[in-house]
């Protein structure tokens, strides 16, 4: 439990932390937990400092004046706890060159370090020969964020810092496209992997966690009870009803329409990439082992063997592997990383039906044969779990085996989206595929797969093909450490030679190493 004596709460002076440490930072919240007052208390701290301790003017922009007051406000008790001198709080006039008639009312403080607390009108020339800090308050509200964003980031050239902060409202909001696009790994430098914007998610159930109802009694001088902060909370979610789901939990209220749309499917297919599809029927189940692994072995040759070798052996490759023993479908999503970057499908393999054995049996055939096989992410949710582990204890770290989860689409979906959007990923052109991708749509705010299933050419389906590509782009982008090792040769080589090429040779006698007396100097 927090410390009540300390005026923060751990959540809040982790974006006080991370404001310190990173120029741009964006933070989905939940409502009234306390973020915009911590920032308040953050904007005291800035401006009240010295040029050499850091200190900057710094600019809050809000979407009504209400909200702007209350933060001035805030900053006004902030200073006279923190003990910075404000010399001066009050109104003064913002001067709009685009509209030199309408001069607009402003809140601000001066500080005696010369640097001011300023709030602005909602209108991105507002920025205009600014410099410092700024806060960007409930900016899912407010008109234009686009273009407000991009007046806010000019600040940055001369080493100012940027904090964009809202709840949500509805996920096509450009403050929701503004969290997709930080995930889906835009802002990455190409040359350090840094993501030169720094994400936070903030729920009401992480806040209460960490004290947010015990520093409410504090401020109203109540004795904190766990029964006091249960009817609390079932009080306040009843309040919020429905919108509980975004104004608390932070998941944006979801629209309808798929997650990928079909005209950037259509556009990053081709017509070349191939799909190895395999059905058993029930009775090959119960075959003797034999006759089984000789007819996948069939399957093998035939089909995937050919796939296999037309591969380009330059080119690295990654799998993602969805998995179903009966009803749905096993995907193996094969991916070649091109020298551009782009993640091109290698081929496709689909297994209705097929038992466990005869799933590692295909799986292992095309990984032993797989052209420089950097990584592999398996669906090791459920069943999927034995073969995720054995595949993994055969072919080591390269193998990841992944539990399926909310948290896992909501950071790996909008790569994927946007991996298509950038034209970095080329797949089947394929109507159960495609129907597969869209089949993803955004539920409680998180692009997956929904529980409806879909019946294409090929049998029922439930997106499974989407799942394996997800799976097969997020470990094309993962780096795993792998450990290799070349034998020493025993002393017999040693002597003899043998088993070694004349390279090894070379090497032992460059390194000192008499071949014929078992590396020993002298004679034996």
């Amino acid at each position: 439990m927090n410390d009540l004596s300390d005026p923060l709460l751990p959540y809040q002076k982790r974006v006080i932390e991370a404001v310190g440490v990173n120029d741009v930072v964006v933070i989905e919240k939940s409502r009234r937990i306390g973020i915009s007052w911590v920032l308040s208390w953050l904007a005291v701290m800035t401006a009240g400092a010295g040029k050499s301790a850091g200190g900057m003017d710094v600019f809050y922009m809000g979407y009504e004046k209400d909200m702007t007051r209350q933060f001035i406000e805030d900053c006004a008790t902030h200073a006279e706890i923190l003990n910075f001198g404000a010399k001066e709080v009050g109104e003064t006039l913002f001067h709009d060159p685009d509209r030199p008639d309408a001069d607009i009312k402003v809140f601000r403080i001066d500080f005696e370090s010369g640097y001011e607390i300023l709030s602005l009108p909602s209108v991105p020339r507002a920025f205009r020969s600014k410099q410092g800090l700024v806060i960007l308050d409930e900016a899912a509200f407010v008109d234009d964020l686009e273009a407000m964003i991009d007046a806010a980031m000019a600040l940055l050239i001369w080493g100012g810092k940027v904090v964009i902060l809202s709840t949500h409202n509805g996920d096509t909001n450009p403050f929701n496209q503004l969290i997709h696009d930080v995930r889906a790994g835009k802002y990455i430098d190409e040359v350090t992997g840094e993501n030169l914007v720094h994400l936070m998610r903030i729920t009401f159930n992480e806040a209460e966690a960490e004290g947010l109802f015990h520093k409410i009694c504090q401020r109203k001088g109540e004795v904190w009870t766990q029964d006091a902060e249960d009817a609390w909370r079932r009080r306040i979610l009843k309040q919020f009803g429905s919108r509980a789901d975004q104004e608390l939990h932070v998941i944006p209220s979801p629209s309808t329409g798929a997650f990928i749309p079909r005209i950037l499917i259509e556009a990053r297919s081709q017509d070349d990439i191939e799909i190895a599809r395999w059905e058993c029927d029930a009775k090959f189940t119960m075959l003797p082992e034999h006759i089984r692994r000789a007819e996948c072995e069939d399957f093998c040759r035939n089909v995937l063997a050919p796939l296999l070798a037309v591969l380009d052996p330059t080119c690295p490759h990654a799998f993602g592997e969805d998995f179903a023993r009966s009803g749905d479908l096993t995907v193996l999503w094969f991916l070649a990383i091109l020298s551009n970057q782009v993640r091109r499908t290698a081929f496709v393999t689909e297994l209705r039906n097929v038992p466990f054995e005869q799933q590692k049996q295909i799986l292992w055939f095309i990984l032993d044969r797989l052209p420089r096989f950097r990584s592999g992410a398996m669906d090791s949710t459920g069943n999927g779990q034995w073969l995720g582990e054995v595949t993994r204890q055969q072919y080591g770290e390269r193998v990841q085996c992944i539990h399926l989860s909310e948290g896992w689409y909501r950071e790996n979906m909008p790569p994927l989206k946007g991996a298509f959007e950038d034209e970095k990923l080329l797949i089947p052109n394929d109507r159960d595929t495609h129907d597969d991708i869209r089949a993803l749509t955004l539920v409680r705010g998180v692009a997956r797969v929904p529980e409806k299933r879909t019946t294409g050419a090929s049998g029922n389906r439930h997106g499974d093909a989407a799942v394996a590509l997800a799976l097969a782009y997020f470990a094309s982008k993962s780096d795993p450490a792998i450990y290799e090792y070349t034998r020493a040769p025993s002393p017999q080589q040693i002597a003899t030679g043998a088993g070694l090429s004349r390279d090894d040779c070379d090497e032992l006698e460059d390194a000192g190493v008499a071949m014929g007396n078992l590396g020993l100097r002298g004679s034996v």
